[in-house]
C-alpha cells in the first residue's frame, strides 16, 4: 500500500483505546483454534495485529509468535502493551509479505483482507508463507445481507460508507471471500458466520441476536470466518 495509506492508518489507529480482542470475529477466531490448542507449539503469523489483544491471546495458547501490522503506530502501541517476550513484533504489507515460502504453520488473519487495495492478492500471499497442510483462520465482513444493502443506499446517495472511520472498506462476501480462498490453493474444512445488525438512519446499527440461531440464514450473517488448509 502506499505512504499516504500509511499515514491514514496510524492516525486511525493512534485514535484507538481498546484492543480488540473481545470483538465477535475474535471468539469466532478463537473456535476455529480449539481454543488455542491449534496453536500451541506451532510458528504462528497473526497479521493485521492492531494493537495486539489477540496476540497475546495467541502467545498465552502457547504459539510461537510472529505479530505484524502494516501500521507502525499499531505495533508500537502492541510492543509496548506485550507481556509475552518471546513474540516477534513485525512491520509488515499484508500484499507483499517479506517472510519465505511455506515459513508458517497457522497463519491468523482477522479483519484485514477488506481493508487493502488488493483482497485477493492478500490470500495469495497468507497461502504463499503457510506450509504445505497448514493451517489459515480467517475473518472478514460479509456484506451479503442488510448491511450490504445500507451500503448500496449509501452509494446511490453519493455518500461513502466507513467501518468505523477506516480509509479502505471493501466490499466483501462470503461466498466471494470462499472463492478466493479456494483459488489461493487453499481448501476450506469449516465456515462459521453470525452476527445480524439492522441498519437505522442516524443510530448504530441494531442487532437481531434472536437470528443468530437460525442456521441458513446466517449466510446473510455480518462476521464471517474461514478455516482452511493448504494444499499438500
Amino acid at each position: 500500500m502506499s505512504p499516504s495509506a500509511v499515514e491514514e492508518y496510524d492516525r486511525w489507529h493512534a485514535r484507538l483505546e481498546d484492543d480488540g480482542s473481545q470483538s465477535e470475529w475474535h471468539a469466532l477466531a478463537r473456535g476455529l483454534l480449539g481454543e488455542g490448542r491449534a496453536v500451541e507449539g506451532k510458528k504462528t503469523l497473526e497479521i493485521g495485529c492492531g494493537r495486539g489483544g489477540f496476540a497475546e491471546w495467541l502467545a498465552a495458547a502457547g504459539a510461537v509468535l510472529t505479530a505484524a501490522d502494516f501500521s507502525p503506530v499499531a505495533v508500537d502501541a502492541a510492543r509496548a502493551r506485550a507481556r509475552h517476550p518471546s513474540t516477534q513484533w513485525r512491520v509488515e504489507d499484508i500484499q507483499r509479505l517479506s517472510f519465505a515460502d511455506g515459513e508458517f504453520d497457522v497463519v491468523v488473519s482477522c479483519e484485514t483482507v477488506e481493508h487493502v487495495p488488493e483482497p485477493r492478492r492478500a490470500l495469495a500471499e497468507l497461502s504463499r508463507v503457510l506450509r504445505p497442510g497448514g493451517l489459515l483462520v480467517l475473518t472478514c465482513p460479509n456484506y451479503l445481507g442488510p448491511l450490504g444493502l445500507y451500503r448500496a443506499y449509501l452509494r446511490l446517495r453519493g455518500r461513502r460508507f466507513q467501518e468505523a472511520g477506516q480509509p479502505i472498506n471493501q466490499f466483501t462476501l462470503l461466498p466471494r471471500t470462499a472463492f478466493w480462498l479456494r483459488a489461493a490453493g487453499l481448501s476450506l474444512d469449516r465456515v462459521l458466520a453470525r452476527g445480524h445488525y439492522l441498519p437505522f438512519p442516524g443510530r448504530p446499527p441494531l442487532r437481531a441476536r434472536w437470528l443468530d440461531a437460525s442456521g441458513p440464514l446466517n449466510v446473510f450473517a455480518l462476521h464471517s470466518a474461514f478455516r482452511a488448509r493448504k494444499h499438500l
